[in-house]
This record gives structure tokens, C-alpha cells and sequence, in this order.
């Protein structure tokens, strides 16, 4: 299956991020720093049915909260924490729960060698 141009790819990343913050009223900011991609498959099947986990390229995230503020001048608060290497994670349910939920598929790093 081909991949879609970068124009497509991008318009439809705004139009999801868009509509999670339209569905979703909570949200939490992780940070995904040495994070596999095993591991963040297993959170994100942890997840499933309860939150919604979304990655992305900062600046593109920072675009669509601009330009969402219209319709919810709170989402302003979040900006200056988008940098490093962060998602967001979507929610209905209670955000405590959620983050326990997170913490819970926490896996200690190996120390490294230096």
C-alpha cells in the first residue's frame, strides 16, 4: 500500500487531532523519551476503549491547538508544554485513572554504560 503524499498526511493528522479535542473534554501530556515501540504498543492496547494516545510532530500539534483556540481558549494552557519528545492522550474517564493506567506499563531503562 502506497503511503500518502505529505500534504494529504498532514491535512488528515489536523482533521484527527481536531476531532479528538471536539470528542474528548480531558487530556494528558506524557512524555514518550526512551520509549520502545513494543512497550508503546502495549500502553496503547492497555489503552484501548479508555483514552486515545497521539504522537506527532510538535509544531504540528502546536498549529491545530492554535487553531482550535477559537472554540476553546483553554487549550492555550497546553502550548508551552508541547516540547521534547511528548503525545497527548485523549480521555473520557477519570484522568487519575488514566495515568495510573500509564504509570502501570512504566518499565525501568537498563542502566547505561558511561
Amino acid at each position: 500500500m502506497p503511503r500518502e503524499d505529505r500534504k494529504t498526511w498532514k491535512a488528515n493528522y489536523f482533521i484527527k487531532f481536531i476531532r479528538l479535542l471536539d470528542e474528548y473534554p480531558k487530556c494528558l501530556i506524557v512524555g514518550a523519551d526512551n520509549v520502545s515501540s513494543k512497550q508503546m504498543q502495549q500502553i496503547r492496547a492497555s489503552m484501548r476503549d479508555k483514552a486515545v494516545i497521539l504522537m506527532g510532530k510538535n509544531t504540528m500539534m502546536r498549529k491545530a491547538i492554535r487553531g482550535h483556540m477559537v472554540n476553546n481558549p483553554d487549550l492555550e494552557r497546553l502550548l508551552p508544554h508541547i516540547k521534547g519528545n511528548v503525545g497527548l492522550v485523549f480521555t473520557n474517564e477519570d484522568l487519575i485513572e488514566v495515568r495510573d493506567l500509564l504509570l502501570s506499563n512504566k518499565v525501568a531503562a537498563p542502566a547505561r554504560a558511561n
